[in-house]
């Protein structure tokens, strides 16, 4: 399991014109990639990280910082580009088990007590977002 977080002022997913997912404070924009072996034991230990990763202002995390995330499935963050021109999409997880673990991270990360947005799994979206710092970095579990 893979995540791109990026500490942002706000963001939003719009969905056909509509918004399906914004947050409009601090908070952390998260990008979810799943892999072909992931497991839901990694979607509890990637929400726990996401929920208390100290990369907030102030060295605080989303839990102690009450800050929210705008989760959005990935699956481009497992291609493989090392070869030709066209990626390749292997080690993504197939539609139906990476909405699974999308959705238990997002389960996850709620039993925390987080607020979380979503975008919708398999759509079309256009995600906007204005980011803090940049601050930026990769989770892998």
């Amino acid at each position: 399991m893979r995540a791109v977080a990026a500490r942002v002022s706000e963001a939003s997913v719009t969905v056909e014109g509509t918004v399906v997912g914004a947050i409009e404070r601090q908070g952390l924009l998260v990008l979810l990639g799943i892999h072909t072996d992931d497991t839901a034991d990694k979607a509890g230990t990637m929400a726990r990280k996401l929920h208390e990763l100290r990369i907030l202002r102030d060295e605080q995390s989303c839990a102690s910082a009450h800050a929210p995330l705008l989760v959005v499935s990935q699956f481009t963050l497992y291609g493989d580009t090392r070869k030709g021109r066209r990626p390749s999409w292997t080690a993504a997880a197939k539609p139906e088990h990476a909405e699974e673990l999308v959705t238990a991270v997002v389960t996850e990360l709620r039993l925390r007590g987080a607020t979380v947005e979503t975008g919708r799994f398999g759509a079309m979206m256009a995600v906007h977002s204005v980011n803090d710092g940049p601050f930026t970095v990769m989770i892998e579990v």
